[in-house]
């Protein structure tokens, strides 16, 4: 038995998964933990210009599948624009940084809706109490992206308040008229507006189209998910640009009858959403 086990014994080839092992790759060890996810490594599937209107229809299942849960939702959206109508009776200045920052805050509102969809997907039944905790689970990171999202805000609101004093100077009083502020004699004011916000509206959907599905759905810290979703955005400015016009223009609409729309509007959005992260991150 001792002079045996001296005597090298003949083994079979290793088979690929072995051969792996134990030839690792440069920088690894074979008891290394598995790869972290960061904002390179992440892959990102290519997609269609018709894809975002595939998002679109499958929000709307989701929303027919668990209505009870979606309406509660668009209610939370329609009685926020209530709340903006009240802000623009007593403080129309602050009115439209408020309304865009309603539309950017959306990733963090349609939270629960991101996670009806996943339990959906996931053949589960969801319920509207899970959906409410649903920040719960990954708190820190949730935290950290929409203190990031706040300043953004902020920054904005501060900007849109710097181009009304200089265009008109001095804050004017439109007395509760928005045909005032878009006079035609204001057209310098509006353009520059305007401008202002589409650098603000761009940066902030381009670093939040798919990052809080990301973060619910994934290990994934918040930089890693702003990270990824700016570079989605810059790989595939078409079909995002799509996307973010189809969102714009149906929140657009949705508002008119007195917000009502955002009922059905604001979560089939909310989880069509959840199926654009789905359709543009592997894994």
């Amino acid at each position: 038995m001792t002079q045996n086990a001296h005597i090298p014994i003949a083994t079979p080839a290793p088979s690929a998964p072995t051969s792996a092992a134990a030839n690792p790759a440069p920088g690894s060890t074979p008891d290394a933990e598995p790869r972290v996810d960061n904002s390179f490594n992440i892959p990102l599937r290519t997609l269609r210009l018709r894809d975002p209107l595939c998002w679109l229809v499958a929000g709307w299942r989701d929303f027919q599948r668990a209505p009870l849960i979606g309406l509660f939702y668009g209610l939370c959206f329609m009685l926020m624009g209530w709340a903006i109508l009240g802000v623009f009776k007593h403080a129309p200045i602050y009115t439209l940084a408020l309304s865009a920052g309603f539309l950017l805050v959306g990733p963090f509102l349609c939270l629960g809706l991101y996670h009806v969809s996943m339990r959906l997907e996931m053949g589960e039944k969801p319920s509207l109490i899970d959906s409410l905790f649903a920040w719960n689970r990954r708190l820190s990171q949730i935290a950290i992206f929409g203190g990031v999202l706040l300043i953004l805000e902020m920054i904005w609101g501060r900007a849109a308040l710097i181009v009304f004093a200089v265009s008109f100077d001095g804050m004017p009083d439109f007395a509760g008229s928005i045909v005032k502020l878009v006079d035609p004699q204001n057209v310098s004011f509006i353009i520059v507006y305007l401008a202002v916000g589409a650098v603000f509206a761009g940066l902030i959907y381009a670093i939040s189209v798919i990052s809080i599905p990301m973060l619910l759905a994934r290990e994934a810290d918040a930089v890693t998910a702003g990270l990824t979703s700016l570079r989605l955005v810059l790989s595939q400015p078409g079909v995002m640009l799509v996307w973010g016009f189809l969102i714009t223009v149906a929140v657009v609409l949705a508002l008119l009858p007195w917000f009502a729309g955002l009922l059905i509007v604001g979560p089939v959005i909310g989880h069509a959403s959840w199926h654009a992260y789905r359709a543009a991150v592997l894994g």
